[in-house]
């Protein structure tokens, strides 16, 4: 994955964190896991430092994917706190390019606000534009932030600011991306065929005269070939569909959408997974598939969402006391086919290994051919003939060493046979 830091937990600290803040500013996974088992207060959950950022925030400034990933199920951390400067996690995210992040953030934190601004009047989206962070202003685009929001200071949007600072590929990704502004590969209705085949093929296979062979040889010999960009829905363009399309029939794609009714479009609200799961219930997200429309969800007709692609499981109720989420939550909003799982495993369950004795014998290996004259011989390393030299040598020596003792013993039976 590109952006994500794999960052260790820092070696320097002997005893394990404490409190949450402390968990997620040293990376510690395993601190943080038995602390949200446990528990937390809403003023553990939002403790902050000398800078007013609590820590999610601080996770998200260092990389530390594992802690953003794991924080969602709190329901005590809130995802718009904003710091002194007014940063919030989201453009904490954004500005610095862990597109990893930015992502998880806008789909599994609820209530995320992308048009909260700074004392400057800066967006999360003008903020990633302003660095020339590509990913990041497409996918917040793609998830409904206004490409048409402008600065408190000087009254600029997104585009007058990429020109500004000089982000000339950022501004041409936004272009394209505006000539698609619809992920229609991701909708269950699409069609994988590209309508322009056809008429190429029989452009291509269809016979030509005389003249027109005479004049595209001399057009091939006359033209100059210069790199250029790929035409705009053109074979790229299709392979780029199809190959990300959730019914590729090239690539087997490992997840499927909640809302495969609804694709991504620029300018429509998206809606977390928690915030799905709030307004449906499991069976109906079971039974039928849901759409995004404006800022508003909807139900739709049935297509190819699995019942196994949402799993909800209970959560700690301890009111009273703590109001936290225990293990047992901690995927309750993540679909089985999207969550963070382990990459050799993916089922999540490790398989046990049971080791048996073959009742074959082992093959013998095969003893080398001689090697034929006539034909060449691969070539020996200066390394391996001083090896065999040294294996040489070594033989000599104990032949020596045998010989000599033979000479010893034989003279000293002499000795013993004469003295008698």
């Amino acid at each position: 994955v590109p952006n994500r830091l794999p960052f260790p937990p820092d070696a320097n600290y002997i005893e394990p964190a404490k409190t949450l803040f402390e968990a997620c500013a040293r990376n510690d996974t395993t601190s943080l896991r038995s602390i949200l088992e446990r528990g937390v207060m809403k003023e553990e959950a939002m403790e902050l430092n000398i800078n007013g950022r609590n820590g999610l925030m601080v996770a998200v400034g260092k990389g530390f994917v594992d802690i953003v990933s794991m924080l969602h199920t709190c329901p005590f951390i809130d995802i718009n706190h904003q710091d002194n400067d007014g940063n919030t996690a989201l453009m904490i995210a954004a500005q610095a390019g862990f597109i990893t992040i930015l992502n998880y953030i806008l789909n599994y934190y609820s209530g995320v606000d992308t048009e909260l601004r700074d004392p400057r009047g800066f967006t999360a989206l003008i903020k990633a534009g302003l660095q020339g962070r590509e990913e990041c202003v497409c996918s917040l685009l793609m998830h409904g932030a206004d490409m048409n929001a402008m600065d408190l200071v000087q009254g600029r949007g997104l585009k007058d600011w990429v020109l500004r600072t000089g982000r000339f590929e950022t501004l041409n990704r936004i272009r394209r991306l505006q000539g698609h502004p619809v992920a229609e590969q991701f909708c269950g209705t699409y069609i994988p065929e590209w309508p322009e085949l056809k008429q190429l093929v029989a452009k291509a296979t269809a016979t030509k005269t005389a003249g027109q062979k005479l004049r595209q040889r001399l057009k091939d010999s006359l033209s100059f070939s210069f790199p250029h960009d790929p035409q705009d829905n053109g074979v790229m363009d299709h392979m780029v569909r199809i190959t990300t399309g959730i019914h590729s029939p090239l690539v087997a794609t490992g997840c499927r959408p909640l809302c495969p009714t609804s694709p991504p479009e620029i300018g429509k609200r998206r809606f977390a997974v928690p915030e799905l799961l709030k307004k449906h219930s499991v069976k109906e997200l079971e039974e039928s598939t849901v759409s995004h429309s404006n800022g508003s969800i909807h139900s739709a007709s049935l297509t190819g969402l699995s019942a196994t692609s949402v799993s909800l499981t209970s959560c700690c109720q301890e009111s009273q006391r703590r109001e936290s989420i225990t293990a047992g939550g901690m995927r309750s909003f993540i679909p089985r086919s999207m969550a963070h799982r382990n990459s050799i495993f993916p089922s999540g369950c490790i398989p046990k290994i049971e080791v048996t004795k073959s009742g074959e014998p082992t093959p013998k290996k095969e003893k080398k051919k001689k090697r034929q004259k006539g034909y060449l011989e691969p070539p020996v390393w200066k390394y391996k003939e001083a090896k065999e030299e040294k294996k040489r040598e070594k033989k000599l020596q104990q032949e020596k060493e045998k010989e000599k003792e033979k000479e010893k013993k034989s003279k000293g039976s002499k000795n013993s046979s004469s003295q008698k």
